[in-house]
């Protein structure tokens, strides 16, 4: 499992994410991360490091299971797999934006 093929993942949900206004950053550590701002249309997504409102830490695979359904991402936080730094309820509608 590659960085690219999850950005490419991130991507088609993202397109979908109508209503969501935030910057994100999905970090995995020596993997690589994602950033992604949903304020622009459409979602400007890239690998760099800049300021987020929300931050999502975990290992690729866990992520990878998250965007696939074998994860459930309220379980795998509840476990500390997932990492949650900044707006919980952003953290929330983006769970429902992950899921679907």
């Amino acid at each position: 499992m590659s960085l690219d093929s999850v950005t490419d993942q991130i991507k088609q949900k993202m397109a979908m994410a109508h209503g969501l206004t935030a910057k994100v950053k999905f970090d995995f550590d020596e993997d690589g991360m994602i950033f992604v701002d949903t304020n622009e249309n459409p979602p400007v997504i890239s690998h760099d490091d800049e300021e987020a409102d929300l931050t999502l830490s975990c290992s690729i695979e866990t992520f990878q299971d998250i965007l696939n359904g074998a994860q459930d991402p309220n379980i795998a936080f509840m476990m500390g797999k997932l990492k949650v730094k900044g707006s919980m309820g952003l953290a929330m509608k983006l769970n429902a934006v992950l899921e679907d």
